[in-house]
């Protein structure tokens, strides 16, 4: 965020910044949501709804996961809530007390241990590797299970790295921590953002695995600030009061947009867009790799490039601030995702159209060959 204040000021002074540090898609929301948004204003729906959610999304999101997915999924184990961050919120106080433990992956969106600290529960971030495709497995869970220990939470895709944890591999964890007798929280919010692989959600593995996921990235409505939680029945209650004295309700209109966001005319739109991501990503990973760049595994999902920059500097931070005031290119240190090597990484999110990667990779040639 202070990177982005630094090119929004740069920006005011007549600089052209290239946006490659936001995890935000550059695509504007679809028209049917937008329309259906105005039509729910012009219809007054400005007022509170259910803490949970509108029923009508609710059943939407259900029937999602049935027609997508082959999943059937009760609309009563879903909560609608005021963005992803919301959900984790919810989810962490239903689940964890005060000093109880929640496992996470370094690297890993830092959002997600901020949340769990300030409501004082302690995080164990776990370095992760290439050899794990930057994810969490049973062996690493097992391993670094304490007696504190109530939950894991992983990312499918992953942001910083866009990896996605393989079905095998998925299934073995949840086992790990089902043996443990601990939670699985799945951060799927970048579901549907995905390339090669086929796209899948947790939800397969048991009805007690907690998936949160967004209308912000597949669906593009990342200000509309909604998203949503699937939880085991048993929770929902609890979740329900809580969502009452923290929220109130999930924004209204938003809900109502959302509506919108299941048509076929916005599948098709999504669909456009997930193609553009994956020729943005095929631009800019053999690019960045003939600058130097160690990128080991190819991102399935997402948006993201996580590099390995240790060729080219020891200090990441201070390279794409150098990086920013000469050559105006905006791009993500690692320490932003954790601690392990992330002075040697940084992390590039394909969030603009390749004319603007283009130069991008540009700017960036002449500052490597200006520090050599």
């Amino acid at each position: 965020m202070d990177l982005l204040a630094r090119a929004r000021q740069l920006e005011t002074e007549g600089r052209s910044v290239v946006h490659l540090e936001v995890g935000e898609p550059d695509f504007a929301t679809a028209t049917p949501i937008i329309d259906a948004g105005i039509a729910a204003l012009r219809d007054q729906r400005t007022h509170y709804t259910p803490a949970v959610g509108i029923p009508e999304l609710r059943q939407k999101i259900a029937d999602y996961y049935q027609q997508r997915y082959g999943l059937a999924i009760s609309a009563s184990r879903i909560v609608i809530t005021p963005g992803a961050s919301g959900a984790l919120q919810l989810v962490l106080s239903a689940l964890l007390d005060a000093g109880d433990e929640v496992l996470l992956s370094d690297p890993g969106y830092p959002c997600n241990r901020n949340i769990a600290q300030l409501l004082a529960i302690k995080t164990r971030a776990i370095p992760v590797t290439t050899e794990s495709a930057y994810q969490l497995n049973a062996e690493l869970v097992d391993a670094h299970w304490h007696k504190k220990t109530r939950a894991v939470m992983v990312a499918t895709p992953a942001n910083p790295t866009g990896t996605l944890i393989p079905e095998q591999q998925l299934n073995a964890l949840y086992q790990s921590v089902k043996a443990h007798h601990g939670h699985l929280i799945v951060d799927e919010i970048y579901q549907g953002l995905v390339f090669e692989a086929d796209d899948r959600t947790a939800l397969s593995l048991s009805d007690d695995v907690i998936v949160i996921n967004s209308f912000s990235k597949y669906f593009g409505m990342t200000g509309w600030r909604l998203g949503w939680v699937v939880l085991p029945e048993a929770l929902v209650e609890c979740v329900d009061r809580m969502a009452q004295n923290l929220f109130l309700a999930p924004p209204t209109m938003s809900q109502y947009a959302a509506l919108a966001a299941f048509s076929d005319a916005c599948r098709s739109i999504f669909d456009q867009r997930v193609d553009e991501f994956r020729r943005r990503r095929d631009y800019l990973l053999p690019a960045l790799r003939e600058l130097g760049f160690k990128i080991s595994c190819q991102p399935q999902g997402a948006f993201y490039l996580y590099a390995d920059c240790s060729e080219l500097t020891t200090d990441s931070f201070s390279w794409v601030q150098t990086l920013l005031e000469a050559e105006g290119v905006a791009v993500t240190p690692g320490i932003d995702f954790g601690e392990y090597r992330a002075n040697g990484h940084v992390r590039f999110a394909y969030t603009r159209p390749i004319e603007q990667l283009e130069i991008a990779v540009d700017k960036i040639i002449k500052h490597v060959n200006c520090n050599i």
